[in-house]
């Protein structure tokens, strides 16, 4: 037993649709820390090639502009302050793009894995998180020995990627000595663009790596124990003797109101022993005669008890009883095949009535037609 109850503790199922909705709100979902560094690295990297020059060119002008002054705006004391705004201004609009293209990458990145979550329990303090013991042990888990492996394997990563550039670039980065100062400066400039683009594609490889691994170390943190499956099914669904409780009160109350219909019925026919069926025909009203009530054992004997005290026919037809029984539902009309049937019963309850009264002679019991699909034996 002891090993049985062990077992169940163990956190072998998938994670419900609920205890994943629960954790969003917890501000729990997978993030990868490498995939938004690569994003922003790569796109860092990406607009520097592609706004550089513009930018470099923007910067000179700005320094142009900032350096070359007349007599008059030497002795102009506001000049200063104007020149500053101005400049600040440009310097703005130049590095722009660079600015949103960093920023549209710093948000692409965390989202990239577990969308967009909006939690405040997320920032909200913990007091355990204070606690020593607790920090040490953190210090020294299994997850903290993954997140070294990770950082010494980003560290050997990178640094093999820059020795693989330095050793591609060595002679084009010893050539530009030889170059003009103003070449020299761009192919520099160039030069380590890219490098640092390359260098930035290494956080590829860490990013393939990490993500996976994330979104792994999420779902096994998420996972549940058998016993948490039934509780949460039990909490979502209701204990099965409480529901077993409303269904019986259901099926007291939807007794109570049938029974309540059962005076207004035309007729009753019965199987004495097992089932009873009360019919209703308002020919103004109705295309067919309707089930107003129906019940076996127990309940048809309260129906026909009911019928009798209100002085509605109870007819002994026991094939056609079981037939309407077996075919039809409470408050529906009865099925095609039993029309003729039925016909016959309501109209023989008709002549019953007339001879009752004197009017007419009494009449006699008719076999009643039923399709071979719709009959039973029980």
């Amino acid at each position: 037993m002891a090993e049985e109850n062990d077992n169940s503790q163990e956190k072998t199922e998938e994670a419900t649709p609920r205890r994943i909705e629960k954790a969003k709100e917890d501000g729990q979902t997978a993030r990868s820390k490498e995939l938004a560094t690569m994003a922003v690295l790569l796109a860092g990297a990406g607009g520097l090639l592609m706004f550089g020059s513009t930018l470099a060119m923007s910067l000179e002008d700005i320094m142009r502009g900032a350096f070359v002054l007349d007599r008059a705006e030497i002795f102009d004391t506001r000049f200063m302050s104007t020149q500053l705004i101005a400049s600040s201004w440009d310097a703005t609009v130049a590095v722009s793009p660079l600015l949103l293209l960093l920023l549209v990458a710093a948000i692409a990145g965390p989202i990239g894995i577990g969308g967009i979550l909006f939690s405040g329990k997320a920032i909200m303090p913990k007091l355990n998180r204070m606690d020593p013991l607790k920090g040490l042990k953190r210090m020294f888990s299994v997850r903290s020995l993954v997140e070294l492996g990770k950082a010494i394997a980003k560290v050997g990563v990178v640094l093999a990627v820059a020795i693989l550039i330095l050793n591609l670039r060595t002679e084009d980065l010893l050539s530009i000595s030889e170059e003009p100062v103003v070449p020299a400066m761009e192919h520099v400039l160039w030069t380590l663009g890219w490098s640092f683009f390359f260098l930035s594609c290494a956080t590829i490889l860490i990013a393939v790596v990490d993500v996976p691994f994330q979104i792994y170390d999420h779902q096994k943190k998420l996972r549940m124990t058998k016993q948490e499956v039934k509780d949460e099914y039990k909490d979502t669904e209701g204990k099965p003797e409480v529901k077993g409780k409303i269904r019986q009160l259901q099926r007291e109350m939807a007794q109570r109101r049938m029974m309540q219909d059962v005076p207004t019925a035309d007729v009753v026919i019965t199987n004495p022993t097992h089932y009873a069926v009360a019919l209703k025909y308002d020919q103004g009203r109705m295309a067919a005669p309707v089930v107003v009530a129906k019940g076996s054992d127990e309940v048809a004997f309260k129906i026909m008890e009911i019928a009798r005290e209100h002085k509605v026919e109870v007819l002994r037809t026991p094939p056609l009883t079981r037939a309407v029984y077996h075919n039809t539902r409470i408050g529906e009309e009865i099925p095609d095949g039993l029309y003729m049937a039925v016909a016959q019963v309501l109209a023989y309850i008709f002549q019953l009535r007339q001879f009752r009264k004197g009017h007419a002679a009494k009449p006699s019991m008719p076999s009643f037609p039923i399709p071979r699909d719709m009959r039973r034996d029980i």
